[in-house]
């Protein structure tokens, strides 16, 4: 048996790990938005897992992590959730809908 045969744990010498497509997303290991993390998981257990109904606390949590550098920050719209202009417009202030 040839020792160069493969990677210390049987993998493939050579072989790249391939980054996530958006870039690394850190723990929050300073639990820096526990608060808004908190409120998005009750939600998500009260609403019987139907996050369409907990989507304020998710744009919550990620609004937290993008000001804290826990994650790139980024459009909101670029992650499906509707600018505020446009949900005036439409008339709806209390219910985000992922555009598609």
């Amino acid at each position: 048996m040839s020792a160069g045969a493969g990677g210390a744990f049987g993998g493939s010498r050579g072989l790249r790990p391939v980054p996530p497509e958006k870039g690394i997303f850190p723990l929050d290991h300073l639990h820096e938005c526990d608060l808004e993390k908190k409120e998005y998981l009750n939600c998500l257990k009260t609403s019987g897992h139907k996050s369409e109904k907990c989507r304020q606390f998710s744009k919550k949590y990620l609004q937290c992590r993008m000001e804290k550098n826990l994650m790139a920050k980024q459009d909101l719209s670029e992650l499906g959730f509707r600018k505020q202009s446009e949900m005036e417009a439409s008339g709806d202030k209390n219910n985000e809908t992922i555009d598609k």
